[in-house]
């Protein structure tokens, strides 16, 4: 008989935060990590509904902040190329009633985050194992249990996939439908000591009438030390090394165009420090299916957000509570599967939510259609103007039972269809003035 109630695969903040809802409801909690690792995740920067879920795991903003854990985000900042700036502000309405929103979030030390979710996780009693998980046995939808490279079999009563988007363990192995969007990316960054830091997220967009946009991001993830990355298409990054160029030549090439930038790694050259870059790849993915008769998936194993909607960290802490939820619930009532139905709407509230970030950031802002048609400020408010609220409206609703989950999903599925309908209009729109210029060049004698 297994010694654990429950088996986690994976240690990210997803893993982590559903080790702590677990074991803090009762259960044995067995973490499997496949590595112990010391590497920078992305995800630095959060949106407004963050630090509620961390304070409710034991992370309150203060203490974040007061350990240099975190730095205030008050903005996002949108700079062209020509040195304009757009600055996105949630309005002070929101900090009112009924909504009553901490308009400060924050942009975290990832390292520093995830070793102080780690020491929660261990205080909870949480075991944890260093192990690579090399094959899952099923009986239908029904996990029996985990093999190991090692050769041991981990078995439980429930399991939970946290394994990230690269892995997608569950998901993989049941063979559930997903929605890819976008083209494969690659985010390339290092970090950078400054004088000083502006409290806010600055998103450097590179050729804004571009077909396909890149960007470079700074995260302030202390006051003296910012996050530079720049993102773009893995098959970009894959022609500049076919010519020869190395990934800090590129990433040197990015940064010229900012003279902070440029002047804050050639600071950090001069200084002598190693190398540090760090790179990934990823493409954002959508699962329409998360849960089975004994195991839920949650964070990036789920749904795969793009890292511009800064949506990433809460939507991992949000599937991690959800999940944990449903299996508290089945375990109180000794059932021997998850409820049918909780699953199902645990299932369409990742994927609403999934399938309306990742289809806005594509259409609003790196596809050219919208962007072109109203300009990338506007199109930045075309976007971050529904972001919020739906975020907003998520935690203020708490979608759990049949009847919100439906409403909730129901304006996400209205604002995707509107959006898509204008994004139909714009590229139409777009080719019929092309073509009637085509034609007038051929008309003229």
């Amino acid at each position: 008989m297994s010694t654990y109630d429950v088996i986690v695969v994976g240690s990210g903040i997803a893993g982590m935060a559903a080790c702590l809802n677990l074991a803090r409801g009762g259960l044995r909690v067995l973490s499997i990590e496949a590595e112990a690792s010391e590497e920078d995740p992305v995800g630095e920067s959060l949106d407004w509904s963050s630090p509620d879920l961390l304070r409710a795991l034991g992370l309150p903003m203060d203490r974040l902040i007061d350990e240099d854990i975190a730095t205030y985000k008050r903005h996002v900042i949108l700079r062209m190329p020509d040195g304009c700036e757009q600055h996105y502000v949630p309005g002070e309405w929101l900090a009112k009633r009924p909504w009553k929103v901490n308009l400060a979030t924050i942009h975290v030390d990832r390292r520093r985050l995830n070793q102080a979710l780690r020491n929660l996780v261990q205080e909870a009693g949480v075991v944890t194992r260093i192990a690579r998980v090399a094959s899952v046995e099923s009986d239908g939808r029904h996990i029996l249990a985990l093999h190991t490279a090692s050769g041991e079999r981990l078995e439980a009563r429930w399991y939970v996939d946290a394994s990230g988007s690269a892995a997608a363990l569950f998901p993989r192995h049941f063979r559930l439908p997903a929605r890819d969007y976008g083209p494969h990316k690659v985010a390339i960054w290092d970090y950078f000591e400054v004088e000083e830091s502006v409290e806010g997220t600055t998103l450097n967009a590179d050729q804004p009438d571009c077909e396909y946009l890149e960007w470079v991001w700074q995260i302030p993830v202390h006051p003296h030390v910012v996050s530079v990355g720049y993102v773009a298409r893995a098959e970009t990054i894959r022609d500049d090394r076919r010519a020869g160029r190395s990934l800090e030549e590129i990433f040197a090439t990015q940064l010229a165009r900012f003279p902070e930038l440029a002047a804050a790694r050639d600071e950090k050259q001069r200084s002598g420090e190693p190398p540090t870059l760090r790179t990934t790849s990823f493409r954002c993915r959508v699962h329409n299916e998360a849960a089975g008769t004994n195991w839920l998936a949650v964070g990036e194993s789920a749904a795969m957000v793009d890292p511009m909607t800064s949506n990433g960290v809460t939507a991992a802490l949000r599937h991690a509570e959800e999940a944990a939820s449903l299996i508290l619930r089945a375990h109180r009532k000794n059932k021997t599967s998850l409820p049918r139905l909780g699953t199902w709407l645990y299932s369409r509230r990742i994927a609403a939510l999934g399938h309306f970030f990742n289809s806005g950031i594509e259409k609003v802002i790196y596809d050219w259609p919208i962007r072109r048609r109203v300009g990338i400020a506007r199109a930045g408010d075309v976007y971050t103007i529904p972001a919020w609220l739906m975020n907003l409206v998520y935690a203020r609703m708490r979608p759990r039972g049949a009847l919100k989950t439906a409403l909730y999903t129901g304006i996400t599925t209205l604002l995707r269809g509107s959006l898509s309908i204008f994004y139909w209009f714009s590229r139409r729109s777009r080719k019929s003035r092309r073509s009637a210029s085509a034609d007038a060049v051929c008309t003229i004698p």
